[in-house]
């Protein structure tokens, strides 16, 4: 069933998380109230999907702005015209996709971005698709006992755990790449909504504070695999001028690679967020 809102019709994708929302008009012209709805929507479906919005860069981050301060990549350069768009690319000759597994993004950082922004420039003709997980379904599905155990632990999450996706800038990069890491709780408090959520990603979460990679495998390994479960994602499929927002505090994503042969482009800006808590 669509919820209505004042202006905004969402329509969910899945059961966990996930709706696409219609009747906006054009984004870049989006009033104080309607940024509000949007919001709204996204603090409570945790991604959201918009449809033939193909924002030029500039305006891009005009309507990122709208939500939060935009904040730099650490590790590629912007776009020219932009410097807060990077540019997240697979050429036709790549087998290596930006990002190409479940992860939140930069949890190696001491103050992870609050959300990430992703629009669509050329597509693929099939595949390239993203999917989402749920924090908060992944935490909420726990036992009570594991519950218990989990909330005390803290996690150290590391730039290096990554290097198998690699891209052709970050080879680039080679030597002078830096190893980023951070601790953060295992189970994360959202600071808007007040909901726990599992917050630990395949992508960069090393260990458990305190303990060794071999100590902390087995149960980080459980983790990885329950928070992914199908009933707990979604699954958007990408059209030129489609825009994906997601909140990075309570929900993963990975960027399916099954498209080799094609290009895949797309702009992305992240906004600055807090330290999890």
């Amino acid at each position: 069933m669509n919820i209505i809102t004042r202006q905004l019709t969402a329509q969910p994708i899945a059961g966990a998380l996930g709706a696409e929302i219609h009747g906006t008009g054009p984004l870049a012209q989006a009033s104080d109230a309607l940024i509000a709805e949007i919001r709204d929507l996204w603090l409570e479906h945790s991604v959201i999907f918009f449809r033939d919005q193909p924002l030029e860069p500039k305006d891009f981050v005009a309507f990122a702005r709208r939500f939060g301060d935009v904040v730099h990549y650490p590790f590629l350069k912007g776009l020219e015209e932009a410097p807060e768009v990077i540019t997240v690319a697979k050429r036709e000759d790549e087998r290596v996709n930006f990002g190409g597994l479940w992860h939140t993004d930069t949890a190696y950082l001491e103050q992870p971005p609050m959300a990430t922004i992703l629009v669509a420039r050329e597509i693929p003709p099939y595949g390239g698709d993203t999917l989402f997980a749920s924090g908060y379904a992944a935490y909420e599905a726990l036992s009570d006992g594991m519950k218990r155990m989990l909330e005390p632990l803290r996690a150290v999450n590391s730039s290096a755990k990554a290097e198998k996706t690699r891209t052709r800038e970050d080879r680039k990069a080679g030597e002078e790449r830096k190893v980023l890491e951070a601790s953060h709780p295992v189970v994360r408090t959202h600071p808007e909504t007040g909901r726990k959520a599992l917050y630990v990603n395949g992508g960069h979460t090393l260990r458990f504070e305190g303990m060794s990679e071999e100590e902390s495998t087995g149960l980080l390994e459980f983790l990885f695999q329950h928070q992914v479960r199908p009933e707990f994602t979604c699954r958007f499929r990408w059209e030129p001028g489609s825009i994906a927002f997601w909140d990075n505090r309570c929900a993963l994503h990975n960027p399916v690679n099954d498209y080799h042969g094609f290009r895949r482009i797309m702009h992305r800006v992240t906004l600055a967020g807090d330290r999890p808590a």
